[in-house]
């Protein structure tokens, strides 16, 4: 009975509920997410019987016993979950579930925005902001008959990252390049956000749109819940660019979306193939938009990657990292060397960046 359940809070640090949890979760065929800061449980007794955790403004790890459903355990949990979150002062939150507890959390004030038939909903507490958003990026919207978008991370910005931003704007009308918001990135937001606007200075069919919790973000991840890889990737891709393409590029008028191509990863030049899909197939109800595939830049026959970057970067081989990033990225990756008292880059590594602009 519902009656002699204790709900009780318990933090990451709490090894051993959290050790119970994992247990829990994993004999309800979920996995626990580690972002999760605080997990509310249920127990019964000695036993615990359900558990959802809050991980900043996303529900996620929510499981409930075969047993307790159909109780009422589900919705005074889901009703818990969302008062912490309010309490933690997030308001406008996102939840990834299971399609069969979709109407539990309408009853919470819940609505769905994008969906894997049969796998996950991706929900908000709102019915009207991702309309808001989309209202709020039409307001930018750019005359032309291509209208093209990128979606990029940057992570630094190099100088790939800068031949297909340059590409693809004389390729367009107009250019809408959305840069990837979350802070999970070795550099920071507003650093990234940054380098990208000097490094596309002169571009002036372009808009750099502010980052955004609907364009890839932890809010639309569900590995927290899916414990085949193949199928994670597949739920990502689909919940993303259905999002991109029935919101946001309506908005827009975008007609195509450039990448660049990936002539070594085979996971990524499947993410490619699956972004294909989803962009232009007719079961969609937005209008289909173009994919358009650019080879990367190379240097010394190797496709320029801010992951090869990193690499160096971690190596503290400044003298090969330099040729591959613009100069302000440069500039900004020395300083911060200079911050962590390492030996500073010297002057001729700055000579391979003076054919940038």
């Amino acid at each position: 009975m519902l009656g002699d359940a204790v709900f009780n809070r318990v933090k990451r640090s709490d090894h051993k509920n959290i050790a119970a949890i994992n247990a829990f979760l994993r004999s309800n065929d979920l996995n626990i997410d580690t972002t999760v800061e605080v997990f509310i449980t249920v127990t019964q007794g000695e036993q615990l019987v359900a558990c959802g955790g809050i991980a900043e403004n996303i529900i996620k790890c929510v499981a409930i016993s075969p047993q307790m459903r159909g109780e009422g355990l589900a919705l005074s949990l889901a009703t818990e979950l969302v008062n912490l979150a309010y309490e933690r002062h997030h308001t406008q939150l996102f939840i990834y579930t299971k399609v069969q507890n979709e109407a539990l959390f309408r009853q919470c004030g819940f609505y769905p925005i994008a969906s894997v038939p049969g796998i996950v909903v991706l929900m908000e507490n709102s019915p009207c902001r991702l309309k808001r958003y989309a209202a709020q990026l039409a307001s930018e919207r750019q005359p032309g008959d291509t209208i093209g978008s990128i979606v990029m991370n940057a992570n630094p910005f190099t100088r790939g990252h800068q031949y297909l931003v340059r590409e693809a704007a004389a390729r367009c009308d107009w250019l809408h390049l959305f840069l990837v918001k979350e802070n999970t990135s070795r550099f920071p937001y507003e650093d990234r956000r940054n380098l990208v606007l000097k490094g596309t200075e002169g571009i002036t069919n372009l808009t750099v749109h502010e980052g955004s919790q609907y364009v890839i973000s932890r809010a639309t991840f569900p590995c927290y819940f899916i414990k085949e890889q193949g199928v994670v990737d597949d739920c990502y891709t689909e919940i993303d660019l259905k999002i991109f393409r029935q919101y946001l590029a309506p908005a827009l008028g975008i007609t195509h979306r450039f990448v660049g191509n990936e002539p070594f990863c085979a996971v990524t030049a499947k993410y490619n193939r699956d972004m294909r899909y989803w962009l232009e197939t007719p079961a969609l109800p937005s209008p289909p938009i173009d994919l358009v595939e650019i080879e990367r830049l190379q240097y010394q026959g190797t496709a320029i990657s801010a992951s090869w970057v990193r690499k160096l970067l971690a190596a503290g081989d400044f003298h090969a990292a330099a040729p591959l990033v613009p100069k302000d990225t440069l500039y900004y990756l020395q300083d911060l060397q200079a911050q962590r008292r390492a030996k500073p880059i010297p002057q001729e590594f700055e000579s391979a960046q003076s054919g940038e602009q």
